[in-house]
Formats: C-alpha cells, sequence, structure tokens
C-alpha cells in the first residue's frame, strides 16, 4: 500500500521474514505465548479462556457457535467444553428439549476464574497496543480488518 491505495504488486523481497503473513504470524506466536504464560497461572488454556469470555457476552450459546468464535474445530470445543465443566466453570444441561445444542453458562466459580484471568489478558493487550503509537492504531486496526476481509472473499 502506498498513500492508502491497494498495490498489486507482490514486495520485490524473497527473504520470508520480510513479508507481511510471516510478521503476523511471529506477532500471534508471540501473543499467544504470553497468554499461555499468563494464563496458565490461573488454570486456564487460551480457548478455555476465549470461551469463558464469549459465555460471559453470551450466555447459553453452543458448541458450535463457541467453537466459531474461538477459532478451534467443534470437536476441540467439544474437550474444551468438557475441561471447563469438570473444572466447575460451566454448566450445561445433559439434554435439550429441542435440537442438538447444549446451551452452556458459566457458574459463578466460572465469573470469578474469568475476572481473574482477564486481567492479565489485558494487561498483554495493553502491553501490544502501547508499542504502536497512538495516531496510528486506529487506522492499524482498520487495516487489519481489511485484510481479514480480503482473504475471506
Amino acid at each position: 500500500m502506498r498513500d492508502g491505495t491497494p498495490s498489486s504488486q507482490a514486495p520485490t523481497t524473497t527473504d520470508v521474514t520480510e513479508r507481511l503473513g510471516y510478521r503476523l504470524k511471529r506477532t500471534a506466536a508471540a501473543l499467544r505465548t504470553a497468554m499461555d504464560r499468563a494464563l496458565r497461572q490461573h488454570g486456564l488454556t487460551v480457548p478455555q479462556y476465549a470461551c469463558l469470555e464469549l459465555l460471559d457476552q453470551h450466555p447459553g450459546l453452543s458448541n458450535a457457535e463457541l467453537a466459531r468464535g474461538t477459532f478451534v474445530t467443534r470437536q476441540s470445543m467439544n474437550v474444551v467444553l468438557r475441561g471447563l465443566q469438570d473444572a466447575g466453570l460451566i454448566t450445561r444441561p445433559a439434554t435439550t428439549d429441542h435440537g442438538r445444542a447444549l446451551p452452556a453458562h458459566l457458574t459463578q466459580e466460572g465469573h470469578h476464574r474469568l475476572a481473574a484471568a482477564r486481567s492479565a489478558v489485558y494487561a498483554i493487550d495493553q502491553r501490544m497496543t502501547n508499542a504502536v503509537p497512538q495516531q496510528r492504531l486506529t487506522q492499524l486496526l482498520t487495516d487489519l480488518d481489511h485484510m481479514t476481509a480480503a482473504l475471506e472473499e
């Protein structure tokens, strides 16, 4: 991109570490590592934490909805939900009146664990945000949204 105009030309570099995709993946890996480390202290994994956040905002989501929202497969979400349920952090009915979806809800302990873990995760997000000059942050977020949309087309 030059002057805000998208470019159809690929970068001229052959060094993969200079490619945008590589840099994004490196940033994502660093974020995941920092979150893994912080969440371990709260007895949670990143997918478990993401699931708790979604259920706090949208109680009653199904396995499929949670899987989409946390970027994991439905099979992986089954494992996540079972672990959260075994830890007493969520409840799900054994059966449902209609359909196959079993809506999940946070327990009181789930709310407490989420609140404790949230402050650690938000501190990591703030460290990352602070690395971007404030006057460029809005444009960076917009650019990331545009990149996502371009790949989802």
